[in-house]
């Protein structure tokens, strides 16, 4: 009697196979701001599916498709079945009663429709029930949806894990995020991002790619995908917190059948029972750091950590007066590249030294930070003669070997030649052309000048005083106009003073090319701005530049309370913003906008 009763089930639902159907299984009644999941299914397989237009949800994710193939055996004949799957996770945001329109899919060239249904959202807490009944496309289904509690803390969970919790300030350290999982993962979203306050951060995860590998813990087999990777450079000393990252996943877990007493209790068997993308959220720990602070540091010491080289070159050793040399100077290695400065260099007097550009060539892999940053002058000489380009020794903290090392590099001897003489100026005499470079006297006159007698009254008339007494007034006001010039110029606090708001301007006007481009540039441009500006203004060390370090600034210059909480309140938005992912446009507008008006009081 039971084989007769199997092969009478097995040739309905062979029978009931062949008829092609696209159903649709989701709640009538949901609550405001609850997710569900919509799933629509045909017994074939298809390409080919639309979907309804869910005016007035959420769509959190989805189609997501899924297939399962079964085979039957009667009489000696085998038939196999396919059923395709596309599941929806919505979320009701706003009460009421909305209408979701009809699906559609191509099975062997004809089309299949779902008619569409209605979705009642009411206020609080509503358990979803299966729409029931056929006449609409629908079919009951016995199935319980698995909630994401259902899944055990063990078999999902992430993790942040640092690569040294004791290093020493501006120490280059790796963060990592890791997913680890028992089960099947379906896609993963991150919802918040750390601050990381005290740190400089840089980005490692690489155009998005995921490594995954496997791991044991405890006994457990875990199958691990590290999300993302990044550098940090802590900017100041003590303990120190990184926050934890928050996100969402989707999970593929097994439906569980409701045990009925029935017949249908013979297929509970997971062959027969599809997968079910649940979300589930997950947050990293804490990790406490605690930052050693340097060692007393050497008298020229300019804030680089890590592990460097330096060179330097000169484009050429032979030029002649007037002309330029472009020298360079190359830091390379691994570390806190972005935070080194210029260092002071005693080129000769006769020297015209311009500002340094920066060169930076810096890869950023899984390891970390590395590679060159390169500082370039334009040196002009002004008189002949032999000179050289001093030795420069360039101090870097190893913490490695947990001490200060001096790297050198050898002087450049330059020869500088007369200035071409077609840059001079040239005059004319009787006889010759007589060309004055410094003190060359023009030839001697051998005619008999035309000479003729002034009377005593012509040398004081009144054109005569007024003007000598302009020549006088415009050699005072040179001297003291050079005076003045040559202070400024030995004036290094001061120079740095002029020339923070101008170069945070600069920088500002770069960032507005990003304001409706990449988030990421246009925020690290603001952010230097703003800490370049304070460290010129204020006459800090960038490495040595913190959020207190900023307050006593403000408090020793007696800038006012409200001045303090502006600028302070806009330091921690820019810091925030630059990690903050998805920001819309309006948000980068004000912070460009807070960060102008913070340069203009400073």
């Amino acid at each position: 009697m039971k084989r007769y009763i199997t092969l009478i089930i097995l040739n309905i639902l062979v029978v009931a196979a062949n008829a092609q159907e696209l159903t649709v299984r989701a709640p009538r009644r949901v609550g405001v701001g609850q997710r569900f999941e919509v799933r629509y299914e045909v017994n074939a397989k298809t390409n080919d599916f639309r979907g309804p237009n869910f005016k007035g949800l959420s769509v959190l994710s989805g189609p997501n498709v899924s297939s399962m193939s079964s085979a039957t055996v009667i009489n000696g004949q085998i038939t196999r079945s396919v059923t395709t799957g596309f599941t929806y996770i919505i979320q009701a945001d706003q009460e009421g009663t909305f209408s979701i329109g009809s699906a559609n899919c191509t099975v062997d060239g004809k089309r299949i429709t779902c008619p569409g249904y209605t979705i009642q959202v009411e206020k609080g807490s509503v358990q979803p029930q299966q729409q029931n009944g056929r006449s609409t496309g629908q079919r009951q289904q016995p199935d319980q949806p698995t909630r994401a509690d259902n899944i055990d803390n063990n078999s999902l969970f992430a993790r942040a894990s640092i690569s040294n919790s004791n290093p020493y300030q501006g120490e280059q350290i790796i963060l990592t995020y890791k997913i680890y999982t028992q089960v099947s993962l379906q896609q993963y979203q991150i919802d918040k991002l750390p601050g990381n306050k005290g740190f400089w951060s840089e980005d490692l995860t690489q155009n998005g790619n995921v490594k995954q590998y496997e791991e044991t813990i405890n006994g457990r087999h875990y199958m691990v995908a590290e999300i993302r990777r990044g550098a940090l450079f802590a900017q100041e000393s003590g303990k120190l917190t990184i926050e934890p990252l928050d996100l969402d996943v989707l999970a593929l877990v097994q439906r569980q059948r409701q045990r009925t007493g029935s017949i249908w209790d013979l297929f509970d068997d997971p062959f027969f029972n599809p997968t079910q993308a649940v979300q589930r959220h997950l947050r990293t720990n804490n990790i406490n750091l605690k930052v050693k602070p340097l060692p007393q540091a050497p008298e020229d010491y300019n804030g680089a950590v890590g592990n460097f080289t330096i060179s330097s070159e000169a484009d050429t050793r032979e030029v002649r007066a007037n002309e330029a040399i472009t020298f360079r100077l190359t830091v390379s290695g691994n570390g806190n590249l972005m935070l080194i400065d210029a260092p002071q260099i005693d080129f000769p007097k006769v020297f015209e030294v311009y500002d340094p550009q920066i060169n930076d060539h810096i890869t950023r892999s899984s390891s970390g930070i590395s590679g060159s940053r390169t500082f370039e002058w334009v040196l002009i000489p002004r008189s002949q003669g032999d000179y050289e380009i001093p030795a420069i020794d360039f101090i870097t903290f190893d913490p490695s070997t947990k001490r200060y090392t001096t790297k050198h590099t050898d002087a450049i001897p330059v020869h500088i030649d007369k200035a071409d003489p077609k840059s001079m100026k040239n005059v004319t005499s009787n006889k010759s052309d007589v060309k004055l470079i410094n003190t060359d006297i023009n030839h001697i006159r051998t005619t008999t000048p035309n000479l003729s007698p002034i009377n005593r009254t012509s040398a004081t008339t009144w054109w005569f005083w007024v003007l000598l007494a302009m020549i006088i007034i415009a050699t005072a006001t040179t001297i003291l106009i050079h005076r003045r010039h040559t202070a400024r110029l030995q004036d290094v606090a001061g120079m740095r003073l002029r020339r923070a708001t101008k170069e945070a301007r600069r920088r500002l006007k770069k960032a507005a090319l990003y304001l409706h481009g990449d988030d990421k540039i246009f925020y690290e441009e603001i952010y230097k701005a703003i800490w370049g500006c304070l460290a010129d203004k204020y006459n800090i060390a960038l490495s040595s530049l913190s959020s207190d370090t900023v307050r006593e600034c403000l408090a020793e210059k007696q800038v006012s309370e409200p001045q303090q909480e502006l600028i302070m309140r806009t330091l921690q938005d820019v810091d925030f913003a630059r990690f903050a992912p998805g920001d819309s446009n309006s948000k980068k507008q004000q912070i460009y906008e807070q960060a102008l008006q913070m340069i203009i009081m400073l």
